[in-house]
């Protein structure tokens, strides 16, 4: 049995924290030590792949690879490897702390997107920490960021295509098979595409300036490696109609059917929401929002909310289908 576990950004680090090394190692020794008993505990063969996010760490190394004003920037490309490798690094070690005698692997994983996506033309995807208005007005005049409304504040948005096909899965699969624990799509994978140069026409791969959804992502890998379960863990226990309100209602199940008539926000719940369905749809398998701190008893199937195949739903018709 192959489980996905996409680990929300805010599962690592809260909304109101700042960015730093030794809160974010924190967070992820907490998250370590909550996977690692749902591993330790699971049934011989049970094999476990984690994904997580990066919002607000790339953008900490947007903002810092912008401080010397000698040198030209890094591309989002970059630092989303740079990212996906810093809190690959702390999972891994955490992971090893937790599960002596078990492998664990972290692995750099390119997703390759289309470079006419038209989330190039309308950045969404929220990445670094919330500014004031006035901090905002700056740093839109400064660099030229696009920024929009979160919560009280402003938060710089970048392009987030939608991710076409995982790079590298027999490196996953292989690894799978030793038995290791396996870290990889981290951030949503580093955003590459396909072009042709010269006169070979040989396809050539180059970095793009984007962040992919980590949840849009994690559903492609989970369908790729034919998995048995998707994971979508965050800061809150299940899916809400009106959330946040007086008469806010957890949803307990949904079928794809219904997807379709509701709408989360494409900020938090939405991308989450999306995914579930899509690997629902197209494996015929369930997928789970729950919180993080709550995983045991959404491995047991007693929290959370259950995303399933309605019965009248064709399969196929997802997206993520493509490996």
């Amino acid at each position: 049995m192959i489980t996905v576990v996409a680990l929300g950004g805010n599962a690592l680090l809260r909304r109101d924290e700042p960015p730093e090394a030794t809160i974010q190692e924190s967070h992820v020794r907490e998250a370590a030590a909550l996977l690692s008993e749902v591993i330790a505990s699971a049934d011989e063969g049970a094999r476990f792949v984690i994904t997580h996010g990066n919002g607000p760490q790339v953008g900490l190394l947007a903002l810092q690879s912008l401080q010397d004003e000698r040198l030209a920037p890094y591309p989002l490309d970059v630092l989303d490897a740079e990212s996906e490798g810093m809190i690959g690094y702390l999972l891994e070690r955490e992971l090893r702390n937790h599960l002596p005698g078990r492998e664990v692997a972290t692995l750099l994983t390119q997703v390759e997107v289309e470079e006419s996506d038209p989330a190039f033309q309308a950045p969404s995807k929220p990445i670094g920490r919330v500014y004031t208005a006035d901090e905002a007005a700056r740093l839109r005049e400064q660099y030229g960021w696009r920024l929009a409304p979160d919560g009280d504040g402003l938060r710089r948005v970048v392009a987030s295509p939608r991710p076409r096909r995982i790079l590298g899965l027999a490196n996953v699969r292989s690894l799978l098979d030793a038995e290791a624990v396996v870290i990889c799509a981290g951030g949503g994978g580093i955003p590459v595409v396909y072009t042709v140069q010269g006169d070979d026409d040989v396809p050539t791969l180059r970095g793009i300036e984007a962040v992919i959804d980590k949840d849009l992502v994690s559903a492609r890998l989970a369908v790729a490696l034919e998995a048995d379960r998707l994971w979508l863990l965050t800061d809150v226990d299940a899916v809400y109609e009106c959330f946040a309100q007086p008469d806010a209602r957890a949803y307990k199940c949904l079928e794809t059917r219904q997807l379709e008539t509701l709408d989360f926000a494409p900020g938090s719940m939405g991308p989450k929401v999306e995914a579930a369905g899509a690997f629902a749809l197209e494996t015929g398998k369930e997928a789970v929002i729950g919180r993080l701190e709550e995983v045991a008893l959404l491995a047991a199937g007693s929290v959370g909310t259950r995303v399933v195949r309605s019965n009248d739903s064709p399969r196929g018709r997802s997206e993520p289908s493509a490996g």
